[in-house]
This record gives structure tokens, sequence and C-alpha cells, in this order.
């Protein structure tokens, strides 16, 4: 399922929601063409910068909302929100990305598995693969209670 096994990840690839830019250093070291990394959070996208320069690969770096996002990519890819502060905010990532890219792969909450699939059957997309995870979550944000959290996820490859 990786994008070495696809080979999704040879072309245009954007992150959406970037974060410290882990998934889109990800992407530029296994030899995307062009790599954005998009986040809301200025602070995240000023680490995400630091990271690229110790990592030695070249992202486009924007501070933005999601919806501002314009252009067509090959793929994206992105860890969303989970839309546990924010209800459902996993599921505007998910439109989005349908709307920018042919490829998806997105990283959500396992709890949430059958409510995605019938949001993604919805949108017209097929799940081409699905691995499930566990993430250990480090005590980022000020809405974090523990010092870690082990979250367990599925990791998509969705398709138009």
């Amino acid at each position: 399922m990786a994008g070495f096994e696809h080979r999704d990840l040879q072309g245009e690839t954007i992150d959406l929601g970037t974060g410290t830019g882990r998934l889109a250093i990800g992407a530029a070291l296994m030899g995307s063409k062009k790599v954005v990394g998009v986040d809301i959070d200025e602070t995240a996208i000023a680490q995400a910068r630091e990271n690229a320069v110790v990592a030695g690969v070249q992202v486009k770096w924007l501070v933005s909302d999601i919806d501002a996002i314009q252009g067509k990519y090959d793929t994206v890819i992105m860890n969303p929100p989970y839309g546990t502060r924010s209800p459902h905010l996993d599921v505007r990532f998910l439109e989005r990305a349908f709307e920018l890219a042919p490829v998806s792969y997105s990283i959500h909450k396992s709890s949430t598995r059958n409510y995605l699939w019938a949001v993604i059957a919805k949108k017209n997309r097929k799940v081409d693969a699905v691995r499930s995870m566990s993430l250990n979550i480090p005590h980022l944000f000020s809405f974090h209670r523990k010092k870690w959290e082990n979250v367990n996820v599925d990791l998509y490859r969705i398709l138009s």
C-alpha cells in the first residue's frame, strides 16, 4: 500500500494539515517531483521548514486553510484532525482531498471506520486498501491530557 508499491508519490503531492511536515518530507524523500505542505498553524509550518532543512529536501510550505488551496495534484497525503474536538473536521479534509487529487492517503481513528466508508462511498470514491495500526501520540496541544496517547488508526488509500 505504500507510495512505493503504487508509485503514487512520483508526481505532485500535497500534504493537507501537514503539522511538522513528516508526511510531506517523507514524500520528498521518496521522490515526489513537487511536494506542498499546508497547515493553518504558522508555528507548525516554521517547525516543518526546519525539519525539511535537516532532512535535506525541498518542500513548498503554505500557511493556509485547506479551502484556500487551488490547483490539481497527483496525490494527497494527510493525517487530518480526527474530528474529536471539531466534529467531522476529518470529513472536511477528505472532501477537500477528493477535489484536489485522484489518489488520497489518509489516517483516521479506527473507531470511525464504518462512518468513513459511508462518506467515501457517497463521494463516489473507492477505498483501495486499509491498513490498521497504532499511533503513539505525544502531548503536543493544550487539550491533550496525557503525556502519550496510544490511538488505533487506519491508513486509507482512496481512489477516484
